[in-house]
């Protein structure tokens, strides 16, 4: 009598880690080398032009499924797209106007002949890659003296009232202001300095945004500083003089 052995056959699950570029892959995948790259072209302009235009970088998802897409909407990436508007850039300027050499920044004097002063604070160049919307938001310091600041830093002993006003304005192709341009002023803002028998001598924060839409080039910024006085009173505001700050973000 014949007696046969049958082999058991047992399923055998194996697990690895890949490696490109490295025999020792400490990951499921892992891609070595400091300018090492990962394409998916599936995710290209020509397979996926709704969502990447072929210019500007397109921002990647993961889904629920821990699918990568390129549509931010729907919980496994089949939903419509352009919901969400991803950031393209932003810029952060640090102390934007220049201190001076007296930490007084930008002088702008409102002599006695007059009871309104606007002067130019500063120029600040940006480019937008398409027509998008463009978020500033800015922090300026002053300071207020009853004298030249040019030459003197003196408090105020009038008991009077003065206000301090900012506002930008958007050159649009960067060419200079046109008429219409310097009418349309984004992130008005301001304050009040009320005087006593003596005043004092420090420095003030005003914050103020403002959004517009604009096309596609290069534009700039003008920031501008009003002084508004009474009668024969003479104000002098040094803006810039300590640590001012400028973020402008573009949204598509």
């Amino acid at each position: 009598m014949k007696k046969f052995i049958l082999p058991l056959l047992f399923p055998t699950i194996l697990t690895a880690q890949v490696g490109i570029g490295t025999s020792n892959p400490t990951a499921d995948l892992h891609v070595a080398g400091n300018t090492s790259t990962i394409r998916i072209e599936q995710l290209n302009a020509t397979n996926d032009p709704t969502h990447n235009d072929g210019v500007k970088p397109s921002p990647a998802f993961v889904t629920a499924l821990g699918d990568v897409t390129l549509n931010p909407s729907g919980a496994n990436g089949t939903g419509p797209g352009g919901i969400m508007a991803p950031i393209n850039f932003l810029m952060t300027i640090p102390n934007f106007i220049p201190d001076g050499a007296t930490n007084r920044g930008v002088v702008i004097n409102n002599t006695t002949l007059e009871t309104s002063k606007t002067g130019l604070v500063r120029i600040v160049p940006f480019t937008s890659p398409q027509e998008a919307l463009v978020e500033v938001k800015y922090s300026i310091t002053t300071i207020l003296s009853s004298t030249d600041l040019n030459t003197a830093l003196t408090y105020f002993d009038d008991i009077s009232t003065r206000a301090i006003k900012y506002y930008f304005c958007i050159d649009i192709n960067n060419d200079g202001l046109s008429p219409a341009e310097a009418a349309k002023k984004y992130g008005l803002n301001g304050q009040f300095y009320s005087s006593h028998t003596q005043g004092i001598l420090g420095y003030s924060f005003t914050n103020g945004h403002g959004y517009s839409n604009i096309p596609p080039g290069n534009h700039s910024l003008h920031f501008f500083a009003v002084v508004v006085d009474a009668d024969n009173k003479y104000t002098s505001i040094g803006v810039g003089g300590q640590t001012d700050s400028l973020k402008i973000r573009i949204y598509n």
